[in-house]
């Protein structure tokens, strides 16, 4: 039976950004060996919310405490000492370490002369403790997407966490990991450890919580049970009337306007990690490859790009052959991508939204003299950002002070509106990856539209729903190679899942 003591006590916590409250006179408990869901849309404050409590953060006003006992954290080392460990959506792991190497990496227990012997009889015992699978000798970066979660999951158990915080830890799983996960949840919250399970999964939450949080610009609007609501009314509390999209598959095809021949691309420690890959997108359609990822998809994607070599194999647009053709160059063939990671490679974090919205079309403004036509081009960001719904409070602050939904917004509106009545191949990667059913929603019936517009879309997706309703046509990447295709909307979930999982 679990205990009803509270371990974390949140109040009145304020955390304000430039141009933005972030956390606003918030409110939270966790309850000894509870799963705690933090639900709410991109922006909401959740994950904000929790860095502070993870000490990565400091609260501009507020009061924590731990066990009754109020704290003051000044670095997540001070909250890794009253036992709070956090899991991010992004690893914080060194791909050139080992396992063992990335778990006991800043552990200050080792002493001087670090006692490696008993680190590692201690991560052995965990592994086996917990069924994890990991050899503590193999290089993280031989890992998958999964088992670099799961060395995320020993640093905090030998690290003796009693509060885990996973900020949106089931974006990058199979359904067979995910059920994996949860069933750790469960386990170590039967060992009276608490489990904060940062999402904008609804049925998740629904499934796997004792209670459910549910934040809205910064406010905790409420806290429940899953007995005591559904998945409509955590919708409506979380982001209000939600806008439907309809699913529609292509209704006219054209021509090739992106044809890979047997391709053969090397990763960067010089394995190959797509293995004669072969792949057709025709106007008017969504082909989406569907795999856990690290089985080639990024570097099938770099290399049509330009950014990574082929070694063997070709890569066509439009009847013309672009491989290993620079990036600029096979961007102005009327290649676009939707990369990965928004922050980093889509936009420029430290620039406006507006100097990110006109950074495609600022040279075409300018006059012979070299000066910039300011107006036209602050009535051009203007009408993105009405035309995209990008909520923003000015368009000259920071890209990156808005959620990670208006990010990807400011990302679909400055590629999709440049040259827009250009025919063009749109690399989509992971597009909707941890934004909430609203932004979901906005990403997946603008895909569509672009679609019905006559543009061919090759859609890269560890999100068997997005790639289930999306695709007319369905490619499954298993170790760099194509195993199966599907005719969209002839396969079923469970099907397509088992294909993923490498069952034929």
């Amino acid at each position: 039976m679990k205990s009803h003591e509270n371990i974390i006590e949140m109040h009145g916590i304020y955390k304000k950004f430039p141009g933005v409250v972030a956390v606003d006179n918030v409110d939270f408990n966790l309850i000894r060996g509870e799963i705690h869901s933090l639900l709410g849309e991109n922006g909401a404050g959740k994950s904000t919310l929790m860095k502070i409590l993870y000490g990565y953060y400091r609260p501009d006003r507020g009061r924590i405490f731990v066990d009754g006992r109020e704290v003051r954290f000044r670095s997540p080392s001070d909250a890794i000492k009253y036992g709070i460990g956090m899991v991010f959506q992004h690893f914080n792991l060194v791909d050139s370490l080992t396992v063992l190497e990335n778990i006991i990496l800043g552990d200050d227990n080792l002493g001087f002369i670090p006692d490696y012997s008993s680190a590692r009889k201690r991560v052995i015992e965990i592994i086996n403790e917990y069924g994890f699978k990991l050899d503590p000798d193999t290089g993280v970066g031989y890992l998958s997407v999964g088992e670099k979660q799961r060395v995320e999951i020993i640093k905090l158990l030998y690290q003796n966490s009693r509060v885990m915080i996973f900020d949106e830890p089931t974006t990058v799983l199979t359904p067979a990991e995910k059920s994996t996960l949860f069933n750790f949840f469960y386990n170590v919250s039967n060992e009276d450890r608490s489990i904060i399970f940062i999402t904008h999964k609804l049925e998740e939450a629904m499934n796997v919580s004792d209670r459910i949080t549910v934040m809205k610009r910064g406010k905790v609007v409420a806290t429940l049970k899953p007995e005591e609501t559904d998945i409509n009314e955590l919708a409506r509390l979380m982001v209000g009337r939600i806008e439907p999209y309809e699913i529609r598959r292509s209704s006219r095809r054209g021509k090739t306007i992106l044809k890979i021949n047997g391709l053969w691309v090397k990763d960067d420690l010089g394995r190959f990690r797509v293995k004669g890959a072969s792949i057709e997108v025709r106007e008017g359609e969504i082909v989406g490859i569907a795999g856990v990822a690290g089985n080639g998809q990024k570097e099938l994607i770099e290399a049509i790009i330009g950014i990574r070599k082929v070694y063997k194999g070709s890569i066509y647009v439009f009847g013309e052959d672009i491989t290993n053709m620079d990036p600029s160059n096979i961007f102005n063939k009327g290649v676009i991508i939707i990369p990965e990671d928004r922050n980093y490679e889509g936009l420029f974090m430290d620039a406006s939204v507006y100097e990110n919205l006109i950074s495609r079309v600022y040279r075409e403004s300018s006059n012979k003299l070299g000066f910039m036509d300011h107006d036209g081009l602050r009535k051009y960001a203007l009408k993105l950002i009405d035309e995209y719904g990008i909520q923003t409070p000015d368009i000259t602050i920071p890209v990156k002070a808005l959620s990670g939904g208006n990010r990807q917004r400011v990302v679909l509106a400055r590629e999709f509106s440049y040259n827009e009545d250009r025919k063009k191949v749109i690399i989509a990667v992971y597009p909707s990856r941890g934004l909430d059913i609203k932004a979901t929603n906005f990403v997946r019936t603008l895909l569509m539209r672009e679609r019905e517009k006559g543009l061919g879309i090759l859609l890269v997706s560890d999100d068997l729903d997005e790639v289930f309703e999306l695709s007319d046509r369905i490619l499954v990447m298993n170790d760099g190679v194509i195993i199966r295709e599907f005719e969209g909307g002839r396969v079923s979930e469970e099907e397509l899942g088992l294909a993923i999982s490498g069952v034929k």
